[in-house]
């Protein structure tokens, strides 16, 4: 197939644009957020192609995977024609509910018959009220990671975007606390700012921002432990990513991550002083936390592999193509 897609998160489309098709990446002149174009931190297959607003208007495209509401317009503005009507649509939701009376968030497309919404964690479909549009799971998947954990260096990682913005919701204000068990590396886009604003000296806190994601996995593989310790988000790729180079996790167990993360990776818990505690363990036991990062690359190799995304994104597009004619 021909497939239309705008690049918004990176790890997401990365695995997605793995599969067997023909993706069509909008770009424009500022590479603005309706046309950021091919990735320049991620490693993209050349079945990836820029175009160019006006070279969708005649562009052979059998079916658009929508990630915001407003793209819904742009196809119209686009390409001539209507999503669900003349073009076979499917909206990925990435996100947990920002907005509204959590758990009563009214999706933006509830109650549509054009389109099917597709969920990336079960969490998510859940918590969303989405009325009568179709909806489904398709469960994350990544890309192997080619670096392999190594747990060298007695700190903590962490991967984040925005932190500073995010905060209570990225759980930036808990680092501190795990800043006095070892040093931690921040990883992400927008993570500059982070030092200033947690008030932690050179040697407790560091930041690299916006490292192409070899670099970045390669980086993360040698510290001693992976920190997520988001509240509310969806199921950060990143944290599945570390648990697949063999990465031992400190998991706040909240959205999604209840699901994802088996006990024996780590730690998962509410509590703080339980997670407080697995990670002083995993700094002081270097062994310890080799084993339990076995356990975690097993248990995310079966679950989040990149052919079982494939096959079930495959499925998925072959029903809604199938059922447009």
């Amino acid at each position: 197939m021909n497939i239309l897609l705008w690049h918004v998160h990176g790890s997401w489309t990365t695995a997605f644009v793995h599969g067997k098709h023909r993706y069509l990446v909008p770009v424009t002149p500022d590479r603005g957020p309706y046309g950021l174009g091919r990735a320049r931190t991620y490693q993209w297959p050349d079945t990836v192609d820029e175009v160019t607003p006006e070279e969708l208007a005649g562009a052979d495209v059998d079916l658009v995977i929508l990630q915001r509401p407003e793209e819904i317009d742009l196809v119209t503005e686009w390409l001539g024609r209507r999503v669900g009507r003349d073009l076979p649509a499917i909206f990925v939701e990435h996100n947990t509910p920002k907005e509204g009376n959590v758990p009563n968030s009214r999706h933006p497309l509830a109650d549509r018959d054009d389109l099917l919404i597709a969920h990336v964690t079960h969490f998510n479909a859940l918590y969303w009220d989405t009325g009568s549009t179709r909806t489904t799971v398709v469960e994350h998947g990544i890309v192997a990671p080619t670096a392999h954990y190594t747990g060298e260096l007695d700190r903590l990682a962490v991967v984040v975007n925005e932190p500073v913005r995010r905060w209570r919701v990225t759980g930036t204000d808990l680092l501190p606390l795990f800043a006095e068990i070892a040093p931690l590396d921040v990883f992400g886009m927008g993570v500059a700012g982070l030092p200033d604003r947690l008030g932690l000296p050179a040697d407790r806190l560091a930041v690299y921002d916006d490292l192409p994601q070899h670099r970045m996995q390669a980086e993360i593989a040698r510290r001693r432990a992976y920190l997520h310790l988001c509240r509310w988000t969806s199921l950060g790729l990143s944290l599945i990513e570390a648990m697949s180079m063999g990465m031992p996790v400190v998991v706040l167990a909240a959205t999604e991550a209840v699901e994802a993360v088996p006990p024996e990776a780590g730690a998962l818990s509410t509590r703080l002083d339980t997670l407080l505690a697995a990670t002083r363990q995993l700094v002081e036991e270097p062994d310890t936390a080799r084993q339990l990062g076995g356990r975690a690359r097993d248990a995310t190799q079966a679950r989040y592999g990149l052919d079982r995304f494939l096959t079930d994104w495959d499925r998925l597009l072959e029903e809604e193509l199938c059922a447009s004619r």
